[in-house]
C-alpha cells in the first residue's frame, strides 16, 4: 500500500514538471518574438517632439520592446529640445534605430547620429547642422561651438567620425575628400553610407527590418491621443507666446473698463491654457503658479490702491514675468539641470517679448477706441454724438469742464463715465479707482477722456 502511494506521488510529480516545462516552453517560445516600438517625428524639433519622444521611450520601456525605430522627417528645430531628444536616446537600454524619411537636417541631423543605426530613403539627406536665427542667419560662435561639441560628442558615442559630424556645423572644417570647399556639409543617402553615417538605403520600416534579418517580429506604433495632441499644440513656443499676449492684454483691458467683464475672461481662460498643459507635463509647479498670481495681486494693489508707482507695482511685473517664465521649462527652485540654463533664456525672452508686444498692442488698441464702448454694449465707434443722449464732442467744451465737480455714473477703475450738470462723459481716475455716485473734480483731459480725482 505503501509503496503504491510513494508510486502515485512521484507520478503526480512528474506530470505538474511536465506541464510547467511546456507551459514555460511556450512562454519562451512567445517571447523570441522581436517586438519593435515605432513613433514618428514629422514636424519642426521643439518642446512637443521633446514631449513625443519622452513618451515613446516610456512607453517602450513599458513593452519590453526589442528595438525602437524612430522615422523622422524634419528640417530642424530647436537645439535645446534636440538636445534633450539625442541624450535620451543616447541613454536608452535598447537599440534605437531612425528612418530618415528625405530630410535629417540640422538638429533632425544631430537627434539622427544619436540613434544605434541609421536608414535613409533614396533621395534623402543628412546634415546642415549650423545653428541659425529666425530669418536663417548664422548665429554667433558660441552657439556655433556648443553644437560642435555636441556633434562630435554624439558622433563618438555611436561610433562614427566626429570630425565629419562637424563638418556639418562648420563651413571652416577641413576631411579630404569629404569637406573642403568652405560649405557646411550635407550627405546624401550614398555619400552617408559610404562615410559610415548610414547603415544602409531603405524605402520603408519594413524594409529595413528586413535588412537585419527579423522575421519573426511585432510592430507597436505610438498612437497619440486627443489631449497629448492639445497639449502638444499648447506647449509650442509660439502659442505659448501668443497665450502670455492674451494674459496680459486681457488684464490690461480689464482694468482700463469698468467690472468684470470679456477681458478678465480672455486673460482667466488664456491662463489656464498656458498652465495647464505645463502642470500636467511636471514643468510647473505649484509655487511656480502661486508666483505669478501675487505679482498679478501686487499690480492690482499698485494700481488701485497705493498713489503712484513704485515698489509693489515693480515686484508684480518682476513676479508675473519669473512665473511666466519658470512655469514652462524644467527647473529645479531656480536652478536647471546640468546647468544648463540656455532653456530657461529662451523661456524669458519669449514672455519678456511677448509682454512687450502685447502692451504696445493694447496701447495702440486703446488709443484707436477711446470713444468705443470697449467690451461693453457696443465694439463700434459712436457714429453720432446727439447731446439730448448725454455726449459732448467739443473739445472747448472739454477744456472748459476742468475744475468741475460731478457724479461717477459707473465705477471708475480707472476709466467709466461721470455726470457733470445731467451730461455724460467719458473719464479716467487720476489715481486708484472711484466707486460709482462718488464726487469727483475735472483736473484735466485727454484722448477725449475727462481726468478726474475724488472730491
Amino acid at each position: 500500500m505503501s509503496k503504491t502511494f510513494h508510486l502515485l506521488l512521484l507520478t503526480l510529480f512528474s506530470v505538474v514538471l511536465a506541464t510547467s516545462a511546456k507551459v514555460s516552453a511556450q512562454q519562451d517560445t512567445s517571447h523570441q518574438k522581436t517586438r519593435i516600438y515605432v513613433f514618428e517625428i514629422f514636424d519642426e524639433i521643439a518642446a512637443p517632439t521633446w514631449r513625443i519622444t519622452q513618451k515613446a521611450l516610456k512607453e517602450a520601456r513599458e513593452i519590453d520592446a526589442d528595438i525602437v525605430i524612430l522615422h523622422l522627417n524634419t528640417y530642424g528645430g530647436a537645439v535645446d529640445a534636440a538636445d534633450s531628444i539625442r541624450t535620451a536616446i543616447l541613454n536608452f537600454p535598447k537599440p534605437v534605430w531612425v528612418f530618415v524619411d528625405n530630410n535629417a537636417a540640422s538638429a533632425g541631423a544631430l537627434i539622427s547620429i544619436a540613434c544605434d543605426s541609421i536608414y535613409m530613403r533614396k533621395g534623402a539627406n543628412i546634415g546642415a547642422a549650423t545653428v541659425v536665427n529666425q530669418n536663417a542667419e548664422a548665429m554667433p560662435d558660441k552657439y556655433q561651438s556648443y553644437m560642435r561639441s555636441m556633434m562630435r560628442s554624439t558622433a563618438e558615442a555611436q561610433g562614427r567620425d566626429p570630425l565629419i559630424a562637424q563638418c556639418m556645423v562648420d563651413p571652416d572644417m577641413y576631411v579630404e575628400g569629404i569637406s573642403d570647399s568652405g560649405k557646411v556639409l550635407t550627405f546624401t543617402t550614398s555619400e552617408a553610407i559610404a562615410n559610415g553615417f548610414c547603415e544602409g538605403q531603405a524605402e520603408s520600416i519594413d524594409e529595413v527590418i528586413a535588412m537585419n534579418g527579423i522575421t519573426d517580429f511585432e510592430i507597436v506604433k505610438m498612437e497619440l491621443s486627443t489631449l497629448d495632441r492639445i497639449i502638444n499644440f499648447l506647449i509650442n513656443p509660439l502659442v505659448s507666446g501668443l497665450l502670455v499676449m492674451l494674459i496680459i492684454g486681457g488684464i490690461y483691458f480689464e482694468l482700463q473698463t469698468p467690472g468684470v467683464g470679456f477681458p478678465l475672461a480672455v486673460a482667466i481662460i488664456a491662463a489656464l491654457l498656458f498652465f495647464a498643459p505645463h502642470y500636467l507635463e511636471g514643468l510647473t509647479e505649484h509655487w511656480e503658479i502661486l508666483v505669478f498670481l501675487l505679482g498679478l495681486v501686487l499690480l492690482v494693489l499698485e494700481i488701485f490702491v497705493i498713489p503712484g508707482f513704485g515698489v509693489a507695482g515693480i515686484s508684480g511685473i518682476i513676479l508675473i514675468i519669473t512665473g511666466l517664465t519658470l512655469a514652462v521649462v524644467a527647473n529645479s527652485g531656480l536652478s536647471m539641470p546640468d546647468g544648463d540654463y540656455g532653456p530657461l533664456v529662451k523661456s524669458f525672452a519669449i514672455v519678456s517679448f511677448s509682454m512687450f508686444f502685447a502692451l504696445i498692442l493694447s496701447f495702440y488698441i486703446s488709443s484707436k477706441l477711446a470713444r468705443v464702448s470697449v467690451f461693453g454694449q457696443s465694439m463700434a465707434l459712436q457714429d453720432e454724438f446727439d447731446s439730448s443722449k448725454g455726449y459732448i464732442a467739443s473739445e472747448q467744451t472739454y477744456h472748459e469742464l476742468i475744475g468741475k465737480a460731478g457724479i461717477a455714473y459707473t465705477v471708475l477703475r480707472p476709466s467709466g463715465k461721470i455726470v457733470i450738470d445731467d451730461e455724460q462723459y467719458d473719464a479716467t481716475a487720476m489715481v486708484g479707482y472711484i466707486e460709482k455716485n462718488e464726487r469727483v473734480k475735472v483736473v484735466g483731459y485727454e484722448n477725449m477722456q475727462l481726468i478726474v480725482r475724488k472730491e
